[in-house]
């Protein structure tokens, strides 16, 4: 008797799996048919990637799991879309919260501080590899996926795939982050006007050389003055030659962190950081593993000549060739102001801006839906060398904390790999544009939509994309460090400081949080171990960054026809 009811309670409850099962698979059906097309997958493979959901799902049935991103596009997706279709697929209750960007840093170091669970996985930016890597305090996933969390990894990842994999791999080698969305800082134009023979032609003569996609930023300068100060006005508006925002706020920081020094070549060659200084002008040793330095006296670029001419153009061309209210606008502000048709071009924008830009209606959208614009790699300044990083790419990735319970961790892993995976990647990538895998850019339907996307699908096709790359590893402690620049910057904007005065500040204030890692020994073996200060000719006079003041910072200009520059990616070839 006491055996037969043993084994009808276990019958009992293999029939209640295999009925969560059957509901699991009813789901994932539905939601392949309904919702997860195009995809580079076949139906049945897709089926067969949900199948494997439905089970490693099992042991976490009816858990409340939390994760967080910041809002963008991408995330609301997943947090609309994609966060339901994995409850009703797997029966976690997943809760997929979008809050700032500044925010979701805030809730990740105070989980990180406290060691008390805040979310189950968080979307942060690879910008923190750096951090991440020194602090000892997130999962290294190449350790989690064949060791602890080997049950709950997906066999169909493909984590080579992945376009981003360089961004999130540490000195170590080892993958701490895993790509969820991608978009770069591009050269935006209005490929219309620079087609047009009479603009062409104007420019020619007062330039000395074709009106094209600037290679150098002599070019862009005369581009700038050319539409600002010589068109002045173009079918009945007044137009300008360049758009940026400057008003004190902590996004000016992006302005700069986002590898604007990079882009006027302060750092050295390497991809995807300069070796051994980075975009940041942060040195670090021949380990690769210790910063040493931010001020030139350290061997650091931070207040370098390449450095101050960064600032300074950035200040002349905010001033000279933008609209005036540039000046007193914040990113968000400034970004929606190139559709409104009235600038010729921009040397820092995002790709995350793609769709936005590209709304039927909009006076930079032709009446058949192509755009009036194009993107294309930015233009690089005249410290700039070929071997170095061109440029700047976000890449928000998932991010496990050693702090979240192995439980709910292995939840949170499997709607993280849920959002990325080769099943849905596709269709996410067509919603937020902001592609993460090699064989989702290949497809027939990218090929289809590129034509509407201005440049995206070539660039992201094409080798040219390895030259723009997030913040690397040389900064040890993002959070602390990302905070001073923004106030620098801002007073050299508003004249209170010279841009030599502020970049030698920020070096200074740099290289004392520096200071304070090492005496805090708080990232043991892979914290900063500064070098001792040197007269500044010591370091200006070696090869490499920090790089001697140019005699000449101006110049010729250099320009390449777009469509050479397409040719040449659909080819293959960088340029």
């Amino acid at each position: 008797m006491k055996k037969s009811g043993i084994a009808a309670v276990v019958l009992a409850g293999m029939l209640m799996v295999c009925s969560s099962g059957f509901a699991g698979m009813d789901a994932a059906k539905k939601w392949v048919d309904e919702e997860f097309q195009p995809s580079s997958l076949s139906k049945a493979e897709q089926l067969k990637e949900m199948e494997w959901f439905v089970k490693a799902a099992e042991p976490f049935k009816g858990m409340e799991i939390n994760v967080v991103s910041e809002t963008i596009t991408t995330h609301e997706y997943e947090a609309k879309t994609l966060a339901k279709a994995f409850s009703e697929i797997t029966g976690i209750k997943l809760t997929h919260d979008l809050i700032q960007e500044g925010d979701v840093i805030e809730k990740l170091q105070t989980q990180m501080q406290s060691n008390r669970n805040i979310y189950d996985a968080y979307v942060n930016d690879s910008d923190l590899i750096g951090t991440h890597y020194r602090y000892g305090q997130v999962v290294p996933l190449s350790d989690f996926m064949t060791g602890k969390g080997r049950d709950v990894t997906l066999p169909t990842l493909d984590v080579d795939d992945f376009i981003g994999k360089s961004f999130t791999t540490a000195p170590d080698g080892k993958l701490y982050q895993l790509p969820d969305q991608q978009f770069a800082n591009l050269y935006w134009f209005r490929y219309d006007w620079f087609q047009r023979p009479e603009l062409k032609k104007k420019f020619k003569k007062i330039y000395g050389y074709e009106l094209g996609v600037p290679v150098n930023w002599s070019a862009y300068e005369d581009i700038a003055d050319f539409f600002t100060n010589k068109v002045k006005n173009l079918d009945g508006q007044r137009v300008y030659g360049h758009m940026d925002y400057g008003k004190k706020d902590p996004s000016l920081g992006w302005r700069f962190t986002d590898a604007w020094l990079s882009m006027a070549g302060a750092g050295d060659t390497g991809i995807p950081n300069g070796t051994p200084v980075d975009e940041w002008g942060i040195r670090v040793d021949e380990t690769g593993v210790h910063p040493v330095g931010s001020s030139v006296a350290r061997g650091g670029a931070t207040n370098g000549p390449a450095a101050v001419y960064a600032l300074t153009k950035y200040i002349d061309w905010l001033k000279a060739y933008a609209p005036p209210e540039a000046a007193g606008m914040t990113f968000s502000e400034s970004g929606p102001v190139p559709a409104q048709g009235n600038v010729a071009q921009q040397i820092f924008w995002y790709t995350a801006f793609t769709a936005d830009m590209a709304k039927p209606g909009l006076p930079v959208v032709n009446e058949d839906g192509t755009p009036k614009w194009r993107m294309a790699p930015s233009p690089h300044g005249p410290y700039w060398s070929e071997g170095m990083k061109l440029g700047y790419q976000d890449a928000g990735s998932w991010t496990l904390l050693k702090s979240t319970p192995m439980k709910r961790r292995k939840a949170a892993w499997l709607y993280a790999q849920f959002t990325v995976a080769k099943s849905v990647s596709l269709k996410k990538t067509l919603v937020g544009l902001t592609p993460i895998r090699e064989s989702d850019l290949q497809t027939e339907e990218m090929s289809e939509a590129a034509p509407y996307l201005g440049g995206l699908v070539e660039f992201y096709r094409s080798p040219a994309r390895v030259a723009w790359t997030p913040t690397g590893t040389n900064v040890p402690d993002y959070p602390k460090l990302a905070q001073l620049w923004w106030q620098n910057v801002a007073e050299a904007v508003t004249g209170e400081k010279t841009p030599q005065e502020a970049m030698d500040r920020l070096a200074e204030q740099q290289d004392k949080v520096l200071y304070r890692l090492q005496r805090a020994k708080v990232q043991k073996d892979k914290g900063p171990l500064l070098n001792e200060k040197k007269d500044p000719s010591f370091w200006l006079n070696k090869p490499g960054s920090p790089k001697a003041k140019l005699a000449d910072e101006k110049p010729q200009g250099k320009t390449v026809a777009y469509d050479s520059l397409l040719e040449a990616w659909k080819e293959g070839r960088v340029k």
